[in-house]
């Protein structure tokens, strides 16, 4: 069966830290792009941070700085530290895994998301 699993989202103050957790089953996750991308009610879901199977990384300018996608090939599993965060960052936060070949997308997987909440 083909999912993602993200968990560790909750309630935290600003300043304050958390890291997210997705874990993969049912895809190739060693040669897999993974990245985090967030949606608040009535935007565009947005790309928060990507890392590929190369270790090459990306993230949004807003999040530049205060978080750190890794993941861990022998888990499965990519991880979101969030750190300094600021009540703008509240949003829900999705994972995601692509694959692509020669311009044919393979493969490219949403969890359920998990909510980040972020008081003033």
């Amino acid at each position: 069966q083909v999912q993602l699993v993200e968990s560790g989202g909750g309630l935290v103050q600003a300043g304050g830290s958390l890291r997210l957790s997705c874990a993969a089953s049912g895809i190739i996750f060693s040669i897999s792009t993974m990245s985090w991308y967030r949606q608040v009610p009535g935007k565009q879901r947005e790309l928060a941070a990507t890392l590929t199977s190369g270790g090459s990384t990306n993230y949004a300018d807003s999040v530049k700085g205060r978080f750190t996608i890794s993941r861990d090939d022998a888990k499965n599993t990519v991880y979101l530290q969030m750190a300094s965060l600021k009540p703008e960052d509240t949003a829900v936060y999705y994972c995601n895994a692509l694959r692509t070949w020669g311009g044919v997308t393979l493969y490219d997987i949403w969890g359920q998301g998990t909510q980040v909440t972020v008081s003033s």
